[in-house]
């Protein structure tokens, strides 16, 4: 068994259970424009970001699609809710940071949503403290399923002691291809069996993986 220095968390779907709240709200901002958004279509994206989130949009919709209108729309909305009601974080987050910081492991975001909002959403959930890093999407080259925004967030770190945890089919083939140990914790969409086969693991949530954690680091 090696060590474990650092693990890496996605954020949508991962610490917050906000990817419905995404999908909802951007399902009304597209249907004021004349377009309409299923969920099925709206789990093509999860993951992506710049570009690649554009090519997708682009893809759904077609020519017209309002991107940076709807999108500053779901974000304010996204915002306001964070503020005033704050964004509800996914089960036994809390307690496996916790037990990260008892163990000395750093903890690092590595989100497809940029840095600013990333910092506003930890800040507002007061899980900010716990991460010695936050690299958001506006920070990679490219989009997951690229490996360029794991590489980042690993950065010295030997990638045999890291760990990534991900909930997207994105996600997890970013942290594949960056040669990093993932476990797969899904959301709103189960991979599907050759994606979720590059996961180390798949658990039903954050209390499953600090008993992984404790069976396979000599360290914790």
């Amino acid at each position: 068994m090696g060590r474990l220095e650092k693990v890496i968390f996605d954020m949508d779907g991962l610490i917050f259970d906000t990817e419905r709240l995404f999908m909802d709200e951007q399902m009304k901002a597209v249907r004021e424009y004349g377009f309409e958004l299923t969920q099925s279509m709206y789990v093509q994206t999860l993951g992506l970001t710049g570009a690649a989130l554009s090519d997708k949009l682009l893809s759904l919709f077609g020519a017209g699609y309002p991107e940076r209108e709807v999108t500053r729309r779901v974000r304010s909305r996204i915002d306001e809710i964070a503020v005033t009601d704050g964004l509800p974080v996914k089960r036994g987050i809390r307690e496996l940071l916790l037990f990260l910081r008892e163990k000395g492991i750093a903890c690092a975001v590595a989100s497809s949503t940029h840095t600013p909002y990333v910092r506003r959403y930890l800040s507002s959930a007061r899980l900010d403290g716990f991460f010695t890093d936050v690299i958001g999407g506006e920070q990679a080259e490219n989009s997951k399923p690229a490996p360029d925004i794991f590489i980042k967030a690993a950065g010295e770190t030997d990638k045999k002691c890291t760990l990534v945890l991900e909930d997207s089919e994105n996600g997890i083939r970013a942290a594949a291809a960056a040669g990093i140990p993932v476990i797969c914790i899904p959301d709103m969409l189960r991979p599907c069996k050759s994606v979720e086969a590059l996961a180390e693991y798949t658990v039903s949530d954050a209390l499953e993986v600090i008993e992984i954690v404790r069976d396979i680091y000599e360290n914790t």
